[in-house]
């Protein structure tokens, strides 16, 4: 999480960008090379093996999100024990996976950005106009190719992105944007609880809260369980 990864990330954004916007033509010819043209199908898509990827990244993905969720809901439970994990890391884990993949990806772009799938493009076979990745005015109506979902959620791990091979369903340009504003994300919320000192977060004081919260909503349960009313009589 270093400010040369940061420009390095941001370089590859830059280069990858203006190159697809000034030759729209390179997503098209790169998304051709998957395209059988004699069984009007991309050959990844056919593979049985493939149909699989989806499901796998996201197991992958809940998995490795799972000890942070469990975590807070324990000492949320259970709020005078320890936590699983770091309290910070855990909030580092659930904020970059709600903000990434979960808010900027599918809810603020691919329902908005009408830009079509290689599918459904007519160059491939689809009813609707090709667009540039810059252009958010395609015929999509929802869940669309800008930026690519499952690659998301991968590069949201920094590690196994290949679980959603890049050509299932998006161009080129889809993947490269995925990858460099899913680094943004993790890169932006790491500083706010790690590394700046105006945000950064305190981890006993974090712990220590996450526990009172926990005792609050025990408290509040013990109440509407009647519990409470049970051992004062």
């Amino acid at each position: 999480m270093t400010r040369a990864a940061l420009i390095t990330a941001l370089a590859i954004g830059f280069v990858f960008g203006l190159l697809c916007a000034v030759d729209p033509q390179l997503d098209l010819d790169l998304a051709a090379v998957g395209f059988d043209s004699s069984r009007h199908l991309f050959v990844v898509n056919a593979q049985p093996w493939a149909q699989h990827t989806r499901l796998a990244a996201r197991i992958l993905i809940a998995l490795l999100a799972l000890p942070a969720f469990l975590a807070i809901l324990l000492k949320l439970i259970w709020p005078h024990r320890p936590m699983l994990i770091e309290a910070r890391a855990a909030l580092f884990l659930i904020a970059t996976l709600a903000l990434g993949p979960g808010l900027l990806t599918n809810v603020i772009l691919k329902d908005h950005w009408g830009r079509p799938r290689p599918i459904d493009v007519r160059q491939f076979g689809g009813d609707y106009r090709f667009e540039p990745w810059w252009d958010p005015r395609g015929d999509c109506p929802n869940n669309c190719s800008f930026i690519a979902g499952e690659p998301s959620g991968a590069f949201w791990t920094l590690a196994p992105a290949a679980l959603a091979p890049p050509p299932l369903q998006h161009f080129f340009s889809d993947v490269v944007f995925a990858g460099v504003l899913m680094y943004l994300v993790v890169w932006t919320v790491h500083g706010l609880i790690y590394r700046w000192r105006a945000t950064r977060l305190n981890e006993k004081a974090l712990e220590d809260w996450l526990g009172r919260a926990g005792v609050w909503l025990c408290g509040i349960a013990r109440r509407l369980t009647g519990q409470g009313e049970k051992a004062s009589q």
